[in-house]
């Protein structure tokens, strides 16, 4: 259950990151204002499905 507590402050760095470079490359590709809220849901639910999956991985194996 130790890697319980790893797991989820791990996944919010992970997000968090992501996020962050998300925002360079709206700034970078100078997305307007309107596509930038579709860019960060879809990368996030994206990673957020990712993590998921990861997390029931090692949930199984362990």
């Amino acid at each position: 259950m130790s890697w319980f507590v790893f797991f989820i402050p791990f996944s919010l760095l992970i997000l968090f990151w992501i996020n962050s470079l998300t925002n360079t490359l709206c700034v970078q590709r100078e997305i307007p204002d309107e596509k930038q809220s579709r860019v960060f849901t879809i990368i996030n639910v994206l990673i957020t499905i990712l993590l998921v999956s990861s997390y029931v991985e090692i949930l199984f194996t362990v």
